[in-house]
């Protein structure tokens, strides 16, 4: 990993160079199959395109409960450039009703580095606008979340 950027309270940063080029990078982010493959979600038969929700379980694994969901509304795919999308963090609670929340905003960037790697920076925002009883342990768990997913596209990535 590059860089940690210590996160402040509405922002978490991670940065990973990967031994891998921009293009298998970017596959990996944005065909929901391979995005599933290392996320850990259930994502046949889903479609990552702007304006399009993508929706599937989470394979308990990955965080501990057996009926949780990853449940995405895309923003943006520039190719092989900023992938976004928005969702509500640490949403696990399948008695709670996430949808009247402020979802959070993911951005994936992508930039070449100088031995045809890839820089791949994730940022989340806007855990000011998650109700304070959730905020402190929704950024907390995304805040290692991120950590570990990076390696784990890292590990698929270069398979």
């Amino acid at each position: 990993m590059v860089d940690t950027t210590d996160a402040i309270s509405d922002i978490i940063e991670r940065k990973i160079l990967i031994n891998a080029p921009r293009d298998r990078v970017w596959r990996a982010l944005t065909s929901p199959r391979e995005f599933g493959t290392w996320f850990g979600v259930n994502l046949s038969d889903q479609i990552f395109a702007p304006g399009l929700r993508a929706r599937g379980l989470i394979n308990p694994d990955v965080c501990g409960h057996d009926d949780a969901w990853f449940d995405v509304t895309v923003e943006r795919l520039e190719p092989q450039d900023i992938f976004s999308y928005r969702w509500h963090p640490f949403a696990l609670d399948p008695a709670v009703d996430y949808s009247k929340e402020m979802p959070t905003l993911v951005t994936f960037t992508l930039k070449d580095t100088p031995d045809k790697g890839t820089l791949l920076t994730v940022v989340e925002s806007g855990f000011d606008k998650v109700p304070p009883h959730r905020r402190l342990e929704a950024f907390r768990m995304n805040n290692r979340g991120w950590d570990y997913q990076l390696k784990k596209v890292v590990d698929y990535v270069t398979a």
